[in-house]
């Protein structure tokens, strides 16, 4: 692997792509007798007569939001940069492949060795990560993939730090170059021929396109037992190496496990490293016992062995039933990993450290690793804090609005209400007092009148009060 970093330019916002957009049609006008909506797509369906009717342009409406959710929602399409740039122009209006091969010239005019056969579009998730298949000229025969990425905002590693901690993932000599323009890195890795762990399960050439690979798989199929337990063991076997140096993964998914003759390879370990969130944030920022980096490698791993189990990812995420297991000896693993039971009291850790890390990594290294890797939990702790108190506002304002809590308000107010009158009532039919704190009696009725005026003003308050309540 080899690659290279551009300095960040001074006070540049970092975005987290990974973080879903929604939309809202609030509301539809009319121009040049036709009505607008905000959007336009083929659904829901036109009709030619009685189209501008108030229900009918409703009912495209309600036919509209619906069709932005799906997108919204969906998890290949809401991460689609045509989506982003639509709903959010102002942050996605850059063109990052001329950006990409400007800073690929910028590296080959460095280093002419390299040279560029194809751009390979669309083959990855990431709006910010750009693919091109490249040569050594010293060695034709081998072919290499360059990617691209925008640095994210979890990039909580000074400069120098980076480059020492990627030196230590390099399988090839690192070349880190200063330059300014875009916050980026280039990585040069050999080009696996077999594809990803992904494109093995659903059948798919790896340099296809991403939505086209696994937006809608035909041929999609888990594997077999043995296949399972080889690629499982060897992934762990990669965490717990990494754990033990110090080190984390943080984006293990199956794209990111490449097949080799007869076993698997991570790769993109140094994404952690440059900032960029990890795919699968968007699932495990809900549960707040994966709040450190290693917890969010072991949910991964269950992500990755139910979908070489089954064939595909889940649709949601926790699962109490996995009914149809092909292979009964992995429920009882996927239950410890992906249940509400274990994502509430807490995930298994990747059990033994190695006796002898692979990596030695450099005492003043390893402190800046830590503080980085507790200020990714700190972010993320503090997403998942604010998402508990929304949770917690919208179900107690959802409560406080409910037609049983308006009807238990009203009840009440009736009754303070009806006791106050009562209270009032016997009042004025008991004989007027005396005013014992006065030294001369006043005259007849002077006392009796302030206290019914008292008790008056005492009503109107409370009657303002309950009407205030019951609102």
């Amino acid at each position: 692997m080899s690659s290279y970093l551009e300095t960040p330019s001074p006070g540049r916002q970092l975005l987290d792509d990974t973080i879903p957009l929604s939309a809202t049609i609030e509301a539809s006008q009319n121009l040049q007798s036709h009505t607008v909506s905000g959007i336009s797509l083929p659904l829901p369906p036109k009709k030619l007569i009685g189209n501008m009717d108030r229900e009918f342009i409703a009912e495209r409406q309600r036919g509209l939001q619906a069709y932005l959710d799906y997108i919204t929602q969906h998890p290949l399409l809401c991460s689609c940069l045509t989506v982003k740039r639509f709903l959010d122009p102002n942050n996605y209006a850059t063109n990052y492949t001329e950006i990409a091969l400007q800073q690929v010239s910028m590296f080959f005019r460095s280093d002419p060795k390299w040279e560029v056969q194809e751009p390979l579009k669309d083959m990855g998730w990431r709006i910010r990560k750009k693919y091109f298949m490249i040569k050594n000229k010293e060695q034709p025969k081998e072919r290499y993939l360059l990617s691209w990425v925008d640095l994210g905002p979890d990039k909580f590693l000074s400069d120098k730090d980076l480059q020492s901690a990627i030196k230590l993932l390099s399988t090839l000599p690192v070349r880190i170059w200063e330059g300014g323009g875009e916050s980026s890195a280039l990585i040069i890795r050999p080009f696996s021929e077999r594809g990803s762990l992904r494109d093995h399960i659903c059948k798919v050439k790896p340099r296809e396109s991403y939505l086209k690979k696994y937006c809608n798989p035909k041929k999609s199929q888990g594997l077999d037992l043995p296949s399972i337990k080889l690629y499982g063991r060897t992934i762990l076997e990669a965490l717990r190496l990494l754990h033990s140096s110090g080190l984390f993964c943080g984006h293990l998914h199956c794209c990111n496990v490449l097949l080799e003759e007869g076993s698997i390879r991570l790769v993109d370990l140094e994404n952690g490293l440059l900032g960029t969130p990890s795919a699968v944030r968007p699932l495990f920022t809900q549960f707040r016992k994966v709040n450190t980096t290693e917890s969010i490698d072991v949910f991964s791993f269950g992500l990755v062995l139910f979908e070489m189990t089954y064939g595909w990812p889940p649709d949601s995420v926790p699962i109490d039933q996995f009914s149809d297991v092909p292979h009964p000896t992995v429920g009882s693993v996927l239950q410890s990993l992906l249940s509400s039971e274990a994502l509430k009291f807490g995930l298994p850790s990747v059990s033994a450290l190695l006796q002898t890390p692979y990596v030695t990594v450099p005492s003043r290294l390893k402190e800046a690793l830590k503080s980085a890797k507790e200020n990714l939990e700190r972010r993320l702790q503090e997403e998942q804090r604010q998402l508990h108190q929304h949770r917690r506002l919208t179900r107690a304002q959802s409560h406080h609005c409910s037609d049983e809590e308006r009807k238990r308000r009203k009840l009440l107010a009736r009754k303070v209400l009806q006791n106050k009158i009562q209270q009032n009532n016997r009042l004025l039919t008991l004989s007027p007092p005396t005013c014992p704190s006065s030294p001369t009696p006043p005259p007849t009725g002077q006392c009796w009148g302030l206290n019914v005026k008292k008790n008056v003003v005492e009503l109107l308050t409370i009657i303002r009060i309950t009407a205030n309540q019951t609102e």
